[in-house]
């Protein structure tokens, strides 16, 4: 996989003028293959996952039940709202619909009345440090966080570090499993990521994800991919600093993910 790995996303950073970096945990034998794996990227909206990952951490330990109904404001809403802006009050959701609608739609008021539900964005970042995740940080709520400001350390991962906690949260201990089930069919249930991954998947295979994206042309995704017949495969790519469009980015995306589809189909 290396060698047409790098080759390609040699040519992609060249095309879209833009910073790349990727990582691959191959769950088989636990191996990490990385490409600017530990420099800092943008979360954008992979961090929505994550955060319901938190949320339902929480529910394992009867801190919160999913089925508890939440009202909100009109003023509430904040740009990029399909879901939430449909039930303000006198009309209410429940924390099951509200990630279903971060994760599945990326409905950003969805993600703020979570993230202020489990205690904001520090308590979150202090969260991620307790399951060993000493990278990952959130500093803001939507839509601030996707500034994207070249070199501000605000809201930020590395594809490493976001794989590693993507993979504790799915496939590790730190939730039950009716709750990683759970989070999976969030993730299962993407209606916004078909151009990406999505698009170069083979038949049989299956994939869970989230996709982000922000400005200076930041566009991401983190995912799990079941090869048929093998164990799974983290995949993280993020996309900063580029003056391209987000179908161009998407392309991109799409085009590194069937090299790692097409490697890992070899290995079989």
């Amino acid at each position: 996989m290396t060698l047409s790995w790098l080759t390609l996303l040699s040519k992609k950073k060249k095309k879209l003028n833009s910073r790349i970096g990727v990582a691959i945990i191959d769950t088989t034998d636990n191996v990490t293959i990385s490409y600017r794996g530990n420099e800092r990227f943008p979360l954008n909206s992979t961090f929505k996952a994550l955060l319901c990952g938190r949320l339902l951490h929480q529910v394992d330990n009867g801190k919160i039940v999913l089925t508890e109904s939440v009202q909100f404001q009109k003023e509430q809403l904040v740009t990029y709202s399909p879901v939430t802006e449909k039930f303000t009050s006198p009309l209410s959701m429940n924390w099951q619909q509200l990630c279903s609608a971060a994760i599945s739609y990326s409905d950003n008021t969805a993600a703020n009345l979570i993230a202020e539900k489990i205690g904001g964005p520090a308590s979150f970042t202090r969260f991620l440090r307790t399951i060993g995740d000493s990278i990952t940080r959130l500093d803001r709520f939507e839509p601030e966080l996707n500034s994207a400001i070249p070199g501000d350390m605000r809201d930020t991962t590395t594809p490493v570090a976001i794989s590693q906690t993507l993979q504790k949260l799915v496939l590790g201990d730190v939730l039950q499993p009716s709750s990683r089930q759970q989070l999976r069919q969030w993730m299962e249930d993407d209606k916004v990521a078909n151009a990406l991954l999505r698009s170069v998947l083979p038949t049989q295979w299956k994939i869970v994800d989230k996709t982000g994206s922000g400005d200076y042309g930041s566009r991401s995704i983190i995912s799990l991919v079941w090869p048929e017949n093998r164990q799974p495969l983290i995949i993280a790519i993020y996309i900063t600093q580029t003056k391209a469009t987000l179908a161009q980015s998407n392309e991109a995306i799409a085009r590194i993910g069937k090299v790692i589809f097409s490697a890992t189909d070899k290995k079989n």
